[in-house]
């Protein structure tokens, strides 16, 4: 396979570079790709002139881009690549200016940027082959290369090319493609540069991944080398010159003393270039050029940008040559110079380098010529000139023999100069807009506004207003009208929906709060008056008993009656407590001691310990860890005798931690017991107890006997308890008692709970397993208890956490409503689904989609949204993610309230901090923030090596008694945190956490290889620095910090030991090999050698299986396995559940022990059958007969009642009661072993079933495995989630969306197999789900197939800063008018205005801009106004709410409403009646060019016509008048925004631009001088800036991009908000939803279009809801009833959404079909239906009957069929099913009394465009429903 054919195979993603991928990491640019990408930019003239600063200011905003985005990152420029800078398509006669450029871009960013930028380096090298680039690659440790695949930016084959050009062009590609090729098979990941999407703060770009090239990929490929590739590149044009002129380092020097010390690069390098230009042409008219030139130069330093701004000059044909060839030679021998290796480095390195970016000005030095020709002389200009000229003209004449040097026309030669006046214009004016709430805000703006200030197309004003829900389109009830009555089965059916809705949600909550088999108990919320809670919410200190108190209470004389109640209150619990004792004694006799094996006994203690109720285990903790501790004092003795005290750490561990916590709990301590507690301690010389004071009188109830022979532990203590207690040690950090909470919080909680009942807003960012889930409820209690109209939302990311969140609410909060009025506790409200009235709720659990529709809908601005006390944000880092981030950002602008931001993963707290204070602020809270940094379980890493081969002899039987950690299982070799500290140029994070041993063998590294300039302090050695007697985290903490700022000093100098520590602690995985053959020592026996198997090292599917039974041997199950591809965690699961399968089938066919099974089993049911009973042993039921007798007979009449009992109680202890020869058997699963929970499992298939889950899904669950990611089944994942809780799931596969707050506690989390998406903040996010507080006192984190080197990355990269986006978009503001109407001008509205216009500092990450924010907001609004979407006063027009519903596809929902204004559509769609398929075609052509729109790379354009595809991979050209009519409307948004430029330039910005944006530097002069003789120059640029003008550009812009990349420096201008659709032809679009339209298969998407298998359902999905807004938003248009309100959005869903609804209405109806109807002379003959807007419907069912029976029991109509413009007839009824409710037909004619947009006024009705809409609709939802049926 070619390089070519192999580059097209690969399938790039599409990423952020800043917030989802790298991060802080290091990257490269590949010097030529970027200049390549620079000099492509048609704007900088290089054919009519030279302009050489233009381009330097071109590369220096491209870096500039990278550095405000805090990129980091690297440049480095190849000697073989220097023809790559060259644009493909320019004239090969320019190729030496490009080449002079590349030179002298290289030089001076070396120069410069040392100064300003150290963190950038610049580096040079002779190919990606040299030795020296090689060691850079390894020390350096890239994250990605970023480079240009060469990729021609127009269709080759349909130009006309010279055979050859088209061969340089091909050899191009491979030489690129090749080098792409190179860095993929060394494992380095490539991001394209072509293609760079600059959006806020964040990069957009595509991304290629190494590791997904297959080996056979590599091979096939790898038959055109590298090699090959470079040398088939080097043609005559590309290959590097030979140079005719002799340079020496000597002339570079000559010009020193002749120009004067300090005199500029520019000087002596012209100088020095001319003098060898005159070398080789002493002719008369060189020198007239030379002596121009000579004048060129003097005048760059004398003249200000904007004097040079020339137009262009021509010259006729002979000079035209001339002049381009003398301005080669410059370039040629210019270059050469520098390039030099002596006499460049003399030339610059003697001189003031600052000037070299402009050596050149092409266009001055025409300009110069052409005044020449027309009568200049030197003496026209002035004084300084003058003598700067003559000074460099009498150096070059004294250095060179050549012609005389004067100023002089040149001979013969015509000069024209181009008239480019009409490319400089001033802006028109606006029109004119009033509102009292936005005029305070644009008080300070300055524009001219028309005096007619009305739009065209405004003469059709219609108001838009809304008084309808979106799912239902009719009106709300009047709250004073009785709801209506159901009928009794109506009611009936209801209640059972509910029922069966809150059995699961019960279900839910227990496994979340460990109450499974248990009821729940919430806490009934009693409401509190405002002093009662004032002093609730204070702290009360637990104060000791006085003795003075004592005395007086002992001294009252005789007891009262209160007294005597409570002595014998007293006496009762006394003889309670001896009785639960006596209980526990005989349990221990009968069944405890007799357990001779003693690791089981310790495991049958702590199960009899965990079972018993909170009050019993509290009076038995001390005696039952008494027992414990004897039991591991027996373990530990083996140990010493058999000499092994090594391997019994762990127990000693135990028996110390057993030790502290008993110490610890005085009031149960008797005298014995303490004294029992002190001889095990000393004996086994563990570091002493804290003194013990007994609080208890109760004699033990068994005899403790220390065995005599010797214990000890034969260690120092300190060392002990670092190196084998570290995970038992006392974790609190500044613990005290409050009664506020329910257990003993840390300082930092407390500070937090302070704030908290202060009304303060927060933000906290502490790690997972810290302690943050209490904030979120104490918050609601709060809430709960204030009244009952105070309302707290709670924002979460996914709709999995929504769920979560809410069913803890569930479990752990009650609340009886004085008033009730349907008011809940809580409702969920997501797109797919609610529960519970979300605005009659005291707690709304949701997404922050459905938050922002809901506070910026009018219909809640006077009633629910005031109502907001507190908003809680959950995963707060989602801000910065590049899709959703910015409705977060939008939303923590909005909040009317204080808010809490929680998060553990944010890259820069206090500068997210600072920007939410201020934005907190503006809104008139308060905020603090509480940064805790550490994990309270530590984290232990591990790289898995798997075996070379492996034979499966089912899984292991879990120890009793194991290890924690997985030290010393084979396969696993341990990762020290420091050890991954390979790259020192990246630092060391702050986040490197150390746990206890990590710190002891950091500190034995660092003293033994310290050296006399770098010692290790002695008092840092663990007997010095730390406690003798018990070591806690708080000493810890101390410890490690300052190891670290040791550690840190020695980083980054060469002579320290660092790299000695690093090596020596990375000795484990260094050294760790894989092991030639392992087996799994489970059930199967006597495996031959030939069951063993290769294992594939890198194949995920090939080493998951060993990997799991190494987990369950070490008792480290369960365990979540990520992996961040959603079809390889399918894969893995079935692969694990075809080896399961085969194995036991294989072991059933030959084990005797399996057959013997089955005979008894069928002996059983015989016998079992005989007695009457069941085949699965349960008693059959009798009918009696009259008399009592039996139908049975008479058989057991014999047998007594207690004989009956006993064979009852035998029988029920038969292990074959329960057998099932069809369930997965023992040793070929990995489920729980409680039976109980498989059976409540299998409740759940009939459900899964009916959703149509997979079968192999449902296996798996029955044998332990699950998979969780977004694209499963609702109700599957929640299963999942619920039965890994409960223990009986063990394995989880699953994508980064379960490690998102999700309680999934585990010991283990496995990233599986490497990816894009597996950065640091996803690493740090998925490993937090192991070792969670409460259940681990370690977690274990494993790397499988992953690269040592990437395991290093993860642990030592730094997390990504947060960074926002520009929130006020165009489509926000036109909502806000619409809130601001719709709730006529509400206190509420105009708070959110007023807070969003305050903020100083707008987006997080952005700068302090608030004048040109609010000029953005004018120009928007000026560009709402001219599209008729406002009115003068800010009132929705029109279209205003079709724009705002689609506010999630902006740009796109603009461009679709300028179509629809102009008319296009209802011209497309006139003849939808009589050629249907047509019009549909055409349709989805044109809704495939404005939404869902994905480019394909610059590259896939090469395959056009080399497509062999029945698919439809390019969409084709959007119709003409179509692209007419958006072209138009980019023009007019064109000029809107470049007045915004102008405007703000004019009132902003005084200064004259001369700064180049990268370096800083100052270009040409700050003072204007006479310019007698020279052509005017341009007019003076006001918006665009000063470097691009000088190629001839003025404030005249071509297009958006244009304007946003060419405006002058200090203007924010983002082509994101700009509304626009941008059309760029270098990339064409893919079609994959036109093409999906037209044949309806999946597997061409993925083939031909290249979409991911993953990504397709969520794409389709995507379009399907995009159809179904415009559907209800026309239709309600025409009913008179379309608007703003944003609660029109709230039930909108794609076709694909609402499939999980529709299956539940089908099981809702299904199962009530089962069920005897007792009511049937009431039921009517058909379920009652209502229509689902946006959803295919093929039988006409509601969605989710009991969230909407729901909403109905809160006060909306019954549901009814959706009012349609005219009746239809079945026929079109059917065919309308798999659409909208909403449905019209083609002869109707109701619609033309719309006033505004009728058949009269504008000439077409929009009936035909819905009805067309609508059957669009239908025919993609039939094709998308097909794929997922």
């Amino acid at each position: 396979m070619s390089v070519l054919k192999w580059y097209q195979n690969l399938q790039p993603r599409v990423l952020d570079l800043v917030g989802d991928y790298a991060g802080k990491e290091l990257f490269l640019i590949e010097g030529d790709s970027m200049l390549l990408e620079c000099f492509q930019d048609a704007r900088i003239d290089f054919e009519n002139g030279f302009q050489l600063l233009h381009a330097v200011y071109a590369v220096e905003s491209f870096l500039e881009n990278f550095v405000r985005r805090k990129c980091n990152f690297h440049v480095a420029f190849f000697d073989g690549h220097e023809h790559i800078c060259i644009p493909p398509d320019s004239n090969p006669a320019h190729r030496q200016k490009y080449l002079l450029a590349r030179s002298v871009v290289r030089k001076h960013l070396e120069a410069r940027l040392s100064e300003t930028h150290s963190t950038i380096e610049i580096h040079h090298f002779s190919s990606v082959e040299d030795v020296v680039f090689q060691d850079y690659l390894e020390k350096r440790a890239l994250y990605f290369v970023m480079c240009h695949d060469a990729a021609s930016p127009t269709d080759e084959k349909s130009t006309k090319r010279s055979r050859h050009h088209r061969a340089k062009h091909l050899s191009r590609r491979r030489f690129m493609r090749g080098i792409i090729k190179s860095f993929l098979d060394n494992g380095t990941n490539i991001a394209l540069i072509n293609g760079l999407e600059w959006r806020d703060t964040k990069i957009m770009a595509m991304v290629k991944e190494g590791l997904h090239i297959s080996p056979e990929s590599a091979q096939d490929s790898g038959s055109e080398s590298l090699t090959e590739s470079e040398s088939e590149s080097s043609d005559d044009d590309d290959s590097p010159q030979s140079y005719p002129y002799t340079i020496s380092a000597e002339q570079g020097v000559q010009y020193d003393g002749l120009l004067g010390e300090g005199s500029s690069v520019r000087d002596r390098l012209t100088v020095f270039a001319l003098s060898k230009l005159l070398e080789k042409d002493p002719s008369k008219d060189y020198g007239v050029l030379v002596a121009a030139f000579l004048l060129h130069t003097t005048l760059l330093e004398y003249l200000t940008l904007s004097q040079r701004s020339f137009a262009a000059v021509n010259a006729d044909g002979e000079g035209s040559a001339v002049l381009a060839g003398f301005l080669d030679d410059f370039a040629d021998v210019s270059r050469a110079i520098l390039e030099h290796h002596t006499a460049g480095e003399a030339v610059l390195q003697s001189g003031n380098i600052e000037n070299l970016a402009d050596l050149v000005d092409g266009r001055l030095f025409r300009a110069i010529l052409y005044s020449l020709s027309d009568g200049l002389q030197l003496a026209d200009l002035h004084q300084t000139i003058q003598e700067k000229y003559k000074l460099l003209s009498k150096i070059l004449a004294d250095t060179n023999d050549g012609p005389d040097i004067s100023l002089a026309p040149l001979s013969n030669v015509k000069f024209t100069l181009v008239d480019e006046e009409g490319l400089f214009q001033s802006r028109g004016k606006v029109l004119p807009f009033h509102n009292p709430i936005f005029d305070k805000h644009l008080s300070s703006i300055e524009i001219t506004v028309e005096e007619d200030g009305m739009p065209a197309q405004d003469r059709f004003q219609k108001p838009s207003q809304d008084v309808s829900l979106w799912h239902n389109p009719t009106k709300l009830l009047d709250p004073k009208k009785p709801r209506p009555v159901r009928s009794r089965w109506e009611e009936s059916r209801f209640l059972r929906s509910n029922q069966r809705y809150m059995a699961e949600m019960a279900a839910y909550a227990a496994s979340l709060t460990n109450a499974v088999g248990k009821s729940l108990s919430p806490e009934t919320i009693i409401v509190q008056d405002p002093a009662q809670a004032a002093v609730a919410t204070k702290k009360k200190a637990i104060k000791p008993e006085s003795e003075s108190t004592k005395s007086k209470k002992q001294n009252k004389g005789p007891p009262s009656a209160r007294d005597k109640i409570a002595a014998s209150i007293s006496e009762k619990h006394e003889k309670e407590v001896d009785r639960i004792f006596k209980a526990w004694a005989v349990n221990r006799r009968q069944n405890l001691d007799r357990l001779k094996d003693l690791e089981s006994r310790y495991v049958a203690t702590k199960a009899y310990s965990r079972s018993l109720s909170t009050e019993k285990a509290r009076i038995l903790r001390a005696e039952i860890a008494l027992y414990n501790i004897q039991t591991l004092v027996l373990i530990w003795e083996r140990f010493c005798q058999r000499s092994a005290k090594r391997d019994g750490y762990h127990a000693a561990a135990l028996i110390w931690d057993f030790l502290k916590n008993v110490s610890r709990e005085e009031s149960a301590l008797s005298p014995p017991l303490v004294q029992h507690l002190t001889t095990v301690d000393s004996s086994m010389g563990l570091p002493p107890l804290r003194k013990m004071k007994p609080g208890s009188t109760h004699p033990l109830s068994f005899d403790f006997r220390v065995p005599k022979n010797e214990l000890s532990i034969g260690l120092p203590t300190r060392e002990f308890q670092l190196v084998h207690a570290g995970p038992y040690m006392d974790r609190n950090v500044d613990s005290a008692e409050d009664d506020r909470v329910r257990f003993v919080p840390d300082g930092w909680q407390r500070k937090v709970l302070d704030e908290l009942d202060a009304g303060h807003s927060l933000f906290v960012v502490a790690p997972t397993s810290a302690g943050k889930t209490f904030i979120s409820f104490y918050a609601m209690e709060k809430t709960l208890r204030s009244g009952d109209e105070d309302v707290l939302v709670y924002v979460a990311p996914t709709k999995a956490l929504v769920n979560q969140i809410a069913a803890e609410i569930h479990a752990n909060f009650s609340k009886t409503y004085k008033y009730g009025g349907g008011k809940s506790v809580w409702a969920i409200h997501t797109r797919d689904y609610r529960v519970n009235n979300p605005t009659n709720c005291q707690i709304l659990v949701t997404v922050p989609h459905i938050l922002q529709i809901m506070l910026l809908s009018p219909s809640n601005a006077k009633t629910w949204s005031p109502r907001i006390k507190t908003i809680i944000f959950d995963e707060v880092h989602s801000i910065g993610q590049a899709e959703d981030g910015v409705i977060w950002e939008q939303l923590l602008l909005l909040a009317p309230c204080p808010v809490i931001a929680l998060s553990a993963t944010v890259g820069n707290p206090a500068a997210f901090s600072s920007w939410l204070s201020s934005t907190q602020n503006a809104a008139g809270f308060e905020l603090e923030t509480v940064v805790h940094p550490y994990r309270y379980s530590d984290l232990r890493k591990f790289v898995y090596a798997p075996p070379e081969k492996f034979a499966f002899r089912g899984v292991p039987e879990r120890s009793n008694f194991s290890k924690l950690g997985l030290d010393g299982t084979s396969g696993f070799h341990f990762l020290h945190p420091v050890a991954s500290l390979i790259n020192k140029s990246r630092g060391m994070p702050d986040d490197l956490n150390l746990e206890a041993r990590d710190m002891f063998t950091l500190s034995e590294a660092m003293s033994k290889y310290q050296n006399k300039k770098w010692p290790f302090p002695k008092t840092l050695l663990p007997a010095n620095f730390l406690p003798e007697g018990e070591i806690g985290k708080r000493d810890l903490i101390r410890w490690e910090t300052e190891l670290k700022k040791i550690l840190q000093s020695w980083i980054n100098q060469a002579d320290s030991p660092f790299d000695n520590v690093v090596h020596a602690l990375g000795e484990p995985i260094n050294t760790g090999e894989r092991e030639q053959s392992a087996a799994s020592t489970g059930s199967v026996k006597d495996v031959s050698d030939k069951e063993f198997k290769d294992i594939d090292g890198d194949d995920l599917l090939s080493t998951t299986l060993p990997l799991l039974t190494k987990l369950e041997e070490a008792n480290a199950l369960p365990a979540i396995l990520f992996n961040y591809d959603r079809l390889k965690c399918e894969e893995i699961c079935q692969s694990l559940l075809e080896s399961l399968k085969s194995a036991e089938s294989k072991w059933k066919k030959e084990s005797k022990v399996w057959k013997r099974q089955i005979e008894e089993w069928e002996t059983y049911k015989k016998i079992a059958e005989k007695k009457g009973k069941s085949a699965k042993g349960k008693p059959a039921q009798k009918s009696k007969k009259k008399g009592g007798e039996d139908d049975e007979g008479d058989d057991g009449g014999d047998m007594s009642k207690s004989d009956s009992l006993k064979d009852s109680a035998s029988a029920e202890r038969n292990p074959l009661e329960h057998f099932d020869p069809n369930e997965p058997c023992e040793g070929f699963h990995f489920a729980g072993k409680d039976l109980s929970q498989r059976s409540d499992l299998t409740k759940h298939f009939r459900t899964l079933r009916w959703k149509e889950v997979p079968e192999w899904l449902l296996e798996s669950l029955l044998r332990g495995i699950g998979v969780h990611h977004a694209g499963m089944n609702r109700k599957y994942r929640q299963v999942v989630e619920i039965f890994f809780r409960r223990g009986f799931l063990r394995v989880v596969i699953a994508t980064g969306t379960l490690s998102l707050g999700i309680n999934m506690p585990c010991p283990t989390v496995v990233f599986s197999g490497d990816s894009v998406f597996l950065t640091a903040l996803n690493f740090r996010q998925a490993a937090g789900r192991a070792g969670r507080r409460g259940f681990d006192y370690l977690g274990n984190v494993v790397f499988q197939g992953i690269s040592t080197s990437k395991a290093c990355r993860l642990l030592s990269s730094r997390l990504p800063d947060m960074n926002g986006h520009f929130p006020v978009t165009t489509s926000l503001i036109l909502r806000m008018f619409a809130l601001l109407h719709g709730s006529d001008n509400s206190p509420y509205a105009a708070k959110a205005i007023n807070s969003l216009l305050s903020q100083p500092r707008l987006y997080l990450g952005g700068r302090s801009f608030k004048e040109q924010v609010l000029h953005h907001l004018r120009f928007s609004i000026e560009y709402l106004r001219r599209q008729g979407l406002i009115d003068a006063g800010g009132v929705p027009l029109n279209f205003a709410g079709c724009v705002s519903h689609l506010y999630y596809v902006e740009n796109s929902s603009f461009a679709f409403h300028a179509l629809l204004k102009s008319g296009y559509f209802n011209s497309l769609c006139s003849d939808i009646g009589t050629a249907e398929e047509q019009t549909l075609r055409k349709m989805m052509l044109v809704m495939a060019h404005l939404f869902g729109r994905r480019y394909c790379r610059q590259a896939d354009a090469e395959r056009k016509g080399d497509m062999k595809s029945p698919s439809i991979v390019f969409l084709p050209a959007l119709p003409i008048e179509a692209r007419n009519i958006l072209a138009k409307h980019d023009a007019e948004t064109l000029e809107t925004f470049a007045t915004y430029v102008q405007t703000f330039a004019t009132q902003h910005l005084p200064e004259k631009e001369r700064t180049l944006p990268l370096t800083g530097l100052k270009v040409g002069s700050d003072i204007e001088r006479p310019t007698t003789g020279l052509p005017k120059p341009l007019p003076e640029t006001i918006s665009r800036s000063a470097f691009v003008a000088l190629s001839g550009h003025g404030d005249s812009f071509d297009s958006i991009a244009d304007l946003c990349s060419g405006t002058r420096q200090g203007i924010f201008l983002e082509k994101a908000v700009i509304p626009h659709l941008e059309n760029d032809d270098r990339m064409p679009l893919n079609a994959y939803l036109y093409d999906f339209f037209m044949h309806g298969s999946l597997d061409p998407l993925e083939t031909a279009n290249g979409i991911r298998k993953s990504d397709v359902w969520f794409l389709l999905n995507d379009f399907s809801m995009v159809l179904a807004t415009i559907v209800t938003s026309l239709f309600n248009f025409m009913n008179g009833t379309e608007g703003g309100d944003e609660m029109d959005m709230l039930d909108i869903q794609g076709s694909g959404d609402m499939a999980e609804n529709m299956q539940d209405a089908e099981i809702a109806q299904q199962e009530d079909a089962e069920k005897p109807a007792a009511l049937t002379e009431e039921a009517p003959k058909a379920l009652p239906t209502r229509p689902v807007p946006g959803g295919p419907s093929l039988k006409a069912v509601k969605k989710a009957p009991v969230l909407d029976d729901w909403a109905d029991e809160e006060g909306l109509d019954e549901p009814e069929p959706a009012p349609s413009i005219t009746a239809e007839t079945a026929t079109t009824r059917s065919r309308r099913a798999s659409g909208t409710s909403h449905t019209i037909s083609a002869g109707d004619s109701s619609a033309s009394s719309v006033s505004g947009w009728t058949d009269e006024t504008s000439g077409k009705g929009l009936k035909n465009v819905l009805l067309a809409m609508q059957r669009l609709k239908e025919e993609f939802d039939i094709k998308f429903k097909k794929t997922w049926a």
